[in-house]
């Protein structure tokens, strides 16, 4: 099982490093997708970041899209697996045009995408005498004052002519031998049992902890005939748990996955529950302890479980999964690591009894197995202590001598339990038990290693090993495109002094250079490669740390592909970074570094917790944030440039040195390639050849290449000068005209919320918040209304291929793509650009420090003003969707999921990717007039919430959108032909697509018409015209304070603008709800259900999604029984306990989001959009009254608008195996379909070694 990946909080130096080229990458961030498009918004299997997740792609480009996140330990998924359908997507009442977190993957917008990478000053130098190890200064009432001038004690190479140079030497050599600060707020501890304990304060979210039970037990564990036994334990206990049943509808949330040697069951809960005077920890704990420890083997949910594996197999086996079983296998071909992973073998799951099941769980599941994490808004450390005592302190206390772990049981996370509490075993207690022999622990079924994962590896170190291992091809008929990974493995370097700190440093400023150089070198119409990307990451799943170069490309292309990325690799190796290069990406660094430690005090709980437990698992010393940027400060200034360049060049040996005797070996080359290949002009295909000795030689000729050293780039300061500014000012007269037009007032001020809105002299609505919740931070977001929408009948793709383009370019002005790139690189600007079927978006996060907002304004100024539209950028756009159309053959979810939009939407392409006749009709002048047409300013909304004062965001407001010139267009770009559904036949509305594969899946989509956010539908119907009519008797009334302040609600919920959001929202939940209890936990005809609304804010129109997984045997009967759910409502009514949970889970992702500035930004999008006439400032302030104040009846009157008859409702089952009826790529050939913007197969390693999440 696995679950959603998140961006951890811990040191930068930790970070995994992940260079990837962005020219033409098909998986980053799908920002030039159709967001709202369901299709295209559903993620696939997701993996676990670091602790959960397992592949390589950890980018070191560095996103202040969450800042928290990039502190200590950029932990980043690397992509999206294969069902482009299988990710829930929470109903908001705000579905803003949302920037794509770095773990999606769909074509990256060149410039404007995630570029911010590291750049430098010159630190000032300190002379000192006396060595001293910096640490955080710590107090009582500072918790986490630390100060960021250079610590007196640290000694520079630049600063050695004060002393002896022998002493100078000895004493530098003193410093990075000492080790790095404990974090001062980490409380571990153990009780008698063994159970270890780690309690860390964390104030984010109020009122909220996390509580993670870690059993030291996975698939690595099990036996031949066990093969997935710990999973199939997972299932069983945490869902056969009555206890865990009990905190449902308390507001807490919670999961388990299991991976190579964890399983971890997980619980977020309130502190508090409204109405209960006790703590909710305590039941929490009672609850995992149960789950953990004493679970209850019933028969039926042994069988009931069963079921529910066996379908998730079925599900996970897409060709993603399998290319990432394929890459494993060789890479750890050695070890149980290839063949153990953890979803287990089909034929033995069918076997296993209760009993075989109780007795594996008997051998591994004990306290002194295991490891209680708890993060969290928790005060009280000796009361937490105590309740772990109390609830797991009787437990397996028959066995004490033997449960107790010694302190390598644990490997790398046993030598630094510091600080320990006086609680449970001294010292010498914990030596004593641990002494008992193995024959005692094996009488006594108690299992533990020694060395997590315990496996042996054969590392990829010069003379380590004389036998070179053969180039492997996996090839497969559902492959698109070709891939080649060249993996390299050694043991991880635990990072625990200072000198381990300097190492890491220097490999992220190498790699950060290749970053750069791969992203802009190739610029031609047709590169060789789609994606190059290098990842040098510590796996503690694995066990070691995992080097590895993957080259992407159309297959035609393979051979070019590799040349090129070993001759870039080849010259960073030989010649090194420049001069320019270690400045500008270590003060990038530094910089990074300290924006987090200034955020210390929003880092959330779950964040804190997954640095902490990754950290435990690789061996690494835990720092907090301010800790973590002192100590980069002490060593960043002892690095010179050579030391970078020969610390870099050993990361990249086995690539340039390849075929060398000196070289290490690469641990396994593994090419992932189409049986057969699309012929260009004539159409049909041919098959694919290719052989080891060809990819050998492919290599070989890399190494050959002619390389150059890489000239220094001249980096622009800033893009508007002074002079330029002042000019401007004097053009355009900027000023601030009234917020109404029957109004004098310039300034709308709420006290409630804070937010300001402003209308400029050009005519652009401006919104802002000043918020401190994320220290020195700002985003701003501009929204130009009409997106695909407005897209014409001739020109079918124009925008959404013309925004790709843009991107593609990344020019401004007389500045190259280059110069802007790195202009973001010293000012920590992130900027996306993307397009949704209504709007078109363009986001920016940065810092609050050295003119970075200032700069962010004049990027987005220069864009406005000043973009330029290149041919090649063109073509490489076009050429991508031509790739992604012809790639949805290859996907059962996304052929599945084309043809019932198609049919709904009546063949609508606005709804889907472009076709290739689409494409051809395209011209550089088309697109580029489809998105000027909609940038202009009457047209425009920018939105702004940060850490900045009124008088700096005010002055860059005036400066850089008010010189904008004026334009009109508004009405132009509104315009857009009817989208209809489809008046089908029954054959159209209920169809089947058939895919040839040798493994066989099923899965099945079920939508139909639902109304728009605010109340509009596509029949043409207001809703608050012709439904909202309330009685006395089904009106809820707010409470006499909120009659008397000025919200329009008017007292009553249902001619709030927000209600239809609200209800609608809240029936999801309900029906989510509804159909895992029936379709999945009752009925056993899938692992997966989930229901999700599309609805629009401009379109008027909406629409449902039911997506289902199963087996081509279960999945007609999982189809109906999905019908059953979503038409039952009235014969089984909502109950109110239904409703509770559902407001509860509702309000709880509000509570946890609204110290986000993101959210936030999304909360003021389109409060002055003409276009989006009903949202006002009421939308923002009475949110959470309208949820707790929702009834039951109001939820009828959002279901009553789902059109859920037969002859509305639309439904497609797809089937996939080697009998299936048909080949979905038959009809490819007349229909238009949707790609999902997927359409190069992502490689890693990821999906096969975690499981799904239980629920």
């Amino acid at each position: 099982m696995q679950a959603t990946s998140v961006v951890f909080n811990t040191k930068p130096v930790l970070a995994p490093i992940h260079v990837k080229s962005l020219y033409s990458d098909p998986y980053s961030s799908s920002l030039v997708a159709s967001q709202s498009n369901w299709v295209n918004r559903k993620k696939s299997i997701k993996l676990r970041s670091r602790r959960q997740s397992q592949n390589r792609s950890y980018l070191i480009q560095h996103k202040l899209q969450n800042v928290q996140g990039r502190c200590l330990h950029q932990n980043v998924e690397q992509l999206n697996r294969a069902n482009i359908l299988n990710r829930r997507q929470p109903v908001s009442c705000f579905l803003y045009p949302q920037t794509k977190q770095i773990l999606v993957k769909g074509p990256k917008n060149g410039v404007f995408l995630d570029k911010s990478s590291f750049h430098l000053s010159k630190q000032p130098r300190a002379n000192v005498k006396k060595l001293e190890v910096p640490r955080a200064t710590v107090g009582p009432d500072e918790p986490h004052a630390a100060g960021t001038a250079w610590p007196d004690g640290v000694l520079e190479k630049q600063g050695f002519d004060m002393l002896d140079p022998e002493v100078e030497r000895a004493e530098f050599e003193q410093f990075l031998r000492s080790g790095l600060p404990c974090h001062p707020k980490l409380h571990r501890g153990q009780l008698k049992n063994g159970l270890r304990y780690l309690i860390l304060p964390n104030k984010v979210p109020p009122n909220r902890f996390e509580a993670h039970m870690e059993v030291h037990v996975g698939s690595i564990d099990e036996e031949d005939d066990e093969q997935g036994i710990a999973h199939m334990i997972e299932h069983v206990a945490f869902l056969g748990s009555k206890k865990r049943e009990k905190l449902l509808g308390t507001g807490a949330r919670s999961n388990a996955y299991t991976d190579f040697h964890h399983t971890v069951f997980h619980i977020h809960s309130p502190t508090s529950t409204k109405g209960s005077e006790g703590d909710c920890l305590p039941v929490v704990l009672d609850a995992l302890n149960e789950i953990a420890f004493h679970p209850k083997f019933l028969s039926s949910r042994v069988e009931k479980e069963r079921r529910a594996i066996l379908s998730e197999l079925q599900m996970m086996n897409t060709i993603e999964y399998r290319v990432d079983c394929q890459l494993l296998q060789h890479l750890h071909s050695e070890n149980k690591l290839s063949k153990r992973f953890p979803i287990g073998l089909e034929e033995q799951i069918k076997k296993w009894d209760a009993d075989k099941i109780r007795k594996f769980h008997e051998r591994w599941y004990f306290p002194g197995n295991a490891t209680l994490y708890i993060v969290g808004d928790i005060d009280n450390i000796s009361q937490t202590i105590y309740h772990i005592e109390d609830v797991f302190g009787q437990t397996e206390m028959d066995n004490e001598s033997n449960s107790a772990p010694n302190p390598s049981a644990f490997g790398a996370m046993a030598s630094f339990l510091v600080p320990k509490l006086t609680v449970g075993l001294s010292t010498n207690s914990t030596h004593d038990r641990s002494s008992v022999s193995l024959d005692q622990s094996k009488a006594l079924r108690k299992e533990r290693h020694a060395v997590r994962p315990p496996v042996q590896h054969n590392w990829s170190l010069p003379g380590h090993s004389d036998d070179a291992k053969t180039p492997q091809i996996f090839q497969h008929e559902l492959l698109q495109n070709f891939s080649i990974n060249m993996f390299c493995k050694i043991p991880v370097k635990k990072v625990r002094t200072y000198g381990d700190l300097r190492n890491v440093l220097m490999k992220r400023i190498f790699l950060s250079a290749l970053h750069f150089r791969i992203n802009t070198r190739y610029k031609s119409s047709n590169p060789p490669f789609t994606s190059v990307e290098l990842d040098h990451s510590d796996s503690g799943r694995e066990g070691c740390t995992v080097t590895t170069l993957t080259v992407a490309a159309e297959p035609k292309n393979w051979q070019n592909a590799i040349k090129v990325a070993v001759q870039e690799v080849r010259r960073l190796k030989e010649f090194g970074v420049t001069k320019g290069e270690l400045a500008r990406y270590t003060d990038a660094l530094l910089k990074d570094s300290e924006q987090l430690a200034a955020m210390i005090d929003n880092v959330s709980s779950v964040d804190n917790l997954d640095f902490v437990m990754e950290s435990d698992a690789l061996g690494h010393t835990v720092m907090d944030q301010s800790q973590g940027h002192e100590s980069l400060l002490a060593v960043a200034g002892t690095i010179t440039l050579e030391e970078v360049n020969a610390t870099g060049a050993e990361v990249l040996e086995y690539i340039s040195d390849f075929g060398k005797p000196s070289a290490p070996l690469p641990a396994a080359i593994v090419a992932c390639v189409p049986t057969k290949v699309h012929v260009e002009g004539g159409g049909g295909e041919d098959e694919f050849r290719i052989s080891p000795e060809e990819i050998t030689s492919a290599i070989k000729s890399g190494l050959k290449e002619p390389i150059e050293p890489e000239p220094e780039l001249e980096v622009p300061t800033e893009l508007i000068t002074s002079e330029q500014l002042e000019e401007l000012r004097c053009k355009r007269c900027p000023s601030f005209l009234p917020v109404e037009t029957d109004s004098n007032i310039t300034k709308s001020y709420d006290d409630e919320t804070g937010i300001v809105q402003r209308r400029l002299s050009n005519g652009i609505p401006i919104n802002y918040k000043i918020t401190k919740d994320e220290a020195n931070c700002g985003v701003m977001r501009l929204i130009v209304g009409g997106g695909r929408a407005a897209e014409s009948s001739h020109e079918k793709g124009s925008v959404i291929v013309g925004v790709r383009t843009l991107s593609e370019g990344g020019r401004v002005g007389n500045f190259s793509r280059e110069q802007v790139e790195l202009f973001c690189v010293n000012h920590l600007i992130n900027c996306s650009l993307e397009s949704t079927e209504e709007f078109i978006c363009m986001e920016f996060r940065f810092t609050l420090r050295d003119n970075a907002m200032r700069a962010a304004f004049q990027l987005l100024h220069m864009v406005l003003e000043h973009s330029v539209w290149l041919d090649d950028a063109f073509d490489r756009a076009k050429q991508l969707y031509m790739s992604y159309y012809r790639s949805i053959p290859k996907s059962l979810e996304r052929s599945t999921a084309h043809k019932l939009m198609l049919a709904m939407l009546n063949g609508d392409e606005r709804f889907v990717e472009p076709t290739p006749h689409s494409l051809q009709n395209l011209n550089l002048e088309s697109v580029r007039a489809a998105v000027m047409d909609q940038f202009v300013s009457d047209n425009m909304e920018v939105s702004m919430v940060g850490d900045f004062s009124e008088e700096d965001i005010e002055s860059c407001i005036l400066d850089y959108l008010g010189t904008v010139r004026p334009t009109k267009g508004f009405e132009k770009a509104q315009q857009y032909s009817p989208i209809l559904f489809s008046a089908a036949p029954f054959s159209l509305q209920h169809q089947q697509v058939y895919l040839k594969d040798t493994d066989e899946r099923a899965c099945a989509y079920i939508a139909g018409p639902a109304p728009n956010r605010w109340g509009f539908t596509f029949e043409g119907s207001d809703l608050f015209e012709s439904v909202v009519n309330p009685s006395a008797n089904d009106l809820n009334f707010f409470p006499d304070e909120l009659e008397q302040s000025n919200t329009n609600l008017q007292g009553r919920i249902r001619n709030h603008p927000l209600f239809f959001a609200i209800a609608m929202g809240l029936l999801a939940e309900i029906i989510n709800s509804r159909l895992f209890t029936t379709v999945r936990d009752s009925l056993g005809l899938t692992y997966d259900v989930s229901f999700e609304l599309n609805l629009f804010d401009r379109l008027k129109l909406g629409w449902y999604v039911i997506s289902v997984t199963s087996t081509p045997g279960k999945v007609h009967k999982a189809v109906d029984a999905c019908k059953n759910v979503i038409r039952g409502l009235h014969s089984n009514r909502v109950a109110p306990r239904e409703l509770d949970r559902a407001r509860r889970t509702l309000l709880m992702r509000h509570e946890a989001e609204i110290k986000s500035n993101a959210y936030w930004l999304g909360l003021l999008s389109h409060l002055q959009s003409p276009s989006v006439p009903r949202k006002d400032i009421s939308c923002i302030k009475d949110l959470t009254l309208l949820y707790e104040n929702a009834t039951i009846e109001d939820v009828y009157v959002a279901y009553e608008q789902l059109k859920i008859d037969e002859n509305s409702l639309y439904s497609c089952i797809g089937v996939a195996g080697a009998q299936a009826g048909e080949d979905v790529s038959a009809s490819l050939e007349v229909e238009e379909i949707d790609d999902g913007l997927q359409g190069i197969v992502p490689m890693g390693r990821g999906s096969s070694t975690v499981t799904r999440p239980t629920t």
